[in-house]
């Protein structure tokens, strides 16, 4: 099979124009590739960047293997990860076979009326009515000690739990510069270096003991620290995973969960809808998780929410081995860019891909398994996926059944790439009392 000659975009140039919105400066690169394997050109790194669904199938799926999650993006974030569920190869496969077990939907589901109590004391706890706030450290301060609790049981103090949120919220911010500059060596310090490695020793001065605790009180434990140290005799490894499955589940619920306020202001008559069917289905509450089935319209605006503002908005790999890619040589040791964010907006698979619009997700729709994959895919596809969409529908319907939305912030909110897709702007609101 012949091989194409690769395009390849001035992606330093856009950059130029668009330093305060680079997420501004890749819509450009995604809509100038129109679905074509291109290369970007930001001088001494030059990426490959994916976005047609049978691209970001082959990369993600069809051969996999050939695509590890290395370089770009993953290597600063080592320190904070460690070795398990969100590494590659055999500690990864060696996670993935003890989590998988754990984060089923039938397992999950056994979790929410759980969850629905944790997160219903936690809005009782720090939601009051008038006050002006911060989304994303309100969403946080329900979302962290939420997973927490189910993580480590009742295990671990109100005072650890204080310590971990900010820690967390500081190690996936403080990469930023080093994802914007790919090419410069973790030897050379960047801005964000030394409060990055502040919030990984106090999340591990948080985490060990509790693991040492957990491994001390080993029978009967049903939590998911207590699985993994009957699964493992290394602390580290356990270490590893719990910072992987905590860092990933309340960054992206959190994340998610502040794109909602915006969202809903913008679209006034989707936001009626919402409140119209919480009030039918919940009531004056508390939400318990019999009330999930009923949550259709709520379901669907989240699944469109994760449309445009995936919150995993950029999957970067390094290629093992040569490789054709859509016609396209993909030689070793190069970076592959995959972005659910761009190809959640190609018009071949999407009408009008820029508005909002839940009800693609209402009903029967057929389309490309990979033109939507919000949380991965493929054998890494993530495993919290269920958590996430059941933990989301708990505390918005736990929050709008009893209050409505005030938003400080003007419109429209734009993006910040960092490890996760957050709002540039403070998103800033006023729940008021129905």
């Amino acid at each position: 099979m012949s091989t194409a000659r690769v395009r390849t975009l001035p992606f330093y140039l856009a950059l130029a124009r668009h330093l305060r919105d680079p997420v501004k400066a890749l819509e450009q690169a995604g809509s100038a590739a129109g679905g074509e394997l291109v290369r970007l050109n930001l001088g001494p790194f030059r990426p490959f960047l994916a976005t047609h669904p049978d691209h970001v199938q082959h990369v993600l799926r069809t051969s996999q293997p050939n695509y590890l999650r290395e370089g770009m993006f993953w290597d600063p974030m080592i320190p904070l990860f460690g070795d398990g569920i969100l590494a590659d190869g055999e500690a990864w496969r060696e996670s993935r076979k003890v989590l998988l077990p754990l984060f089923t939907a039938r397992r999950v589901e056994s979790l929410a009326g759980r969850m629905a109590e944790i997160i219903a004391e936690r809005i009782e706890a720090t939601v009051r009515p008038g006050e002006r706030f911060d989304a994303v450290e309100k969403m946080s301060a329900i979302v962290h000690p939420t997973i927490i609790r189910l993580f480590f049981g009742d295990q671990i103090s109100a005072e650890d739990i204080a310590r971990l949120l900010p820690a967390y919220d500081t190690a996936v911010t403080s990469k930023a510069l080093r994802l914007a500059l790919p090419f410069v060596p973790e030897s050379v310090p960047l801005p964000g270096d030394r409060a990055f490695r502040r919030s990984v020793a106090a999340i591990n001065e948080v985490v060990y003991p509790r693991v040492r605790e957990a491994r001390a009180r080993l029978q009967g434990a049903d939590d998911v620290v207590g699985a993994l140290v009957k699964a493992w005799d290394d602390d580290g490894k356990i270490r590893d995973n719990v910072v992987s499955m905590h860092g990933a589940a309340t960054e992206t619920t959190a994340t998610a969960l502040t794109w909602v306020w915006p969202t809903l202001e913008a679209h006034p008559e989707l936001a009626g809808a919402v409140f119209e069917e919480i009030d039918r289905v919940v009531g004056k509450g508390p939400v318990r998780a019999e009330h999930l089935a009923g949550l259709v319209r709520l379901k669907s605006f989240l699944s469109e929410l994760l449309r445009l503002y995936p919150v995993g908005w950029i999957l970067p790999r390094r290629t093992v081995s040569d490789e054709t890619v859509g016609g396209v040589t993909v030689t070793a040791g190069s970076t592959v860019i995959i972005s659910p964010y761009l190809t959640h907006r190609l018009p071949e698979f999407w009408e009008r891909p820029l508005e909002f619009d839940p009800s693609r997700f209402e009903g029967q729709t057929r389309r490309h398994r990979f033109a939507y994959f919000p949380f991965g895919g493929g054998p890494h596809q993530c495993v919290g996926q269920h958590l996430f969409m059941i933990e989301a529908q708990l505390l918005l319907a736990g929050i709008l059944s009893r209050y409505r939305p005030v938003l400080h912030t003007r419109l429209p909110v734009t993006a910040l790439p960092s490890f996760s897709l957050r709002t540039r702007q403070r998103v800033e609101l006023t729940l008021v009392a129905r």
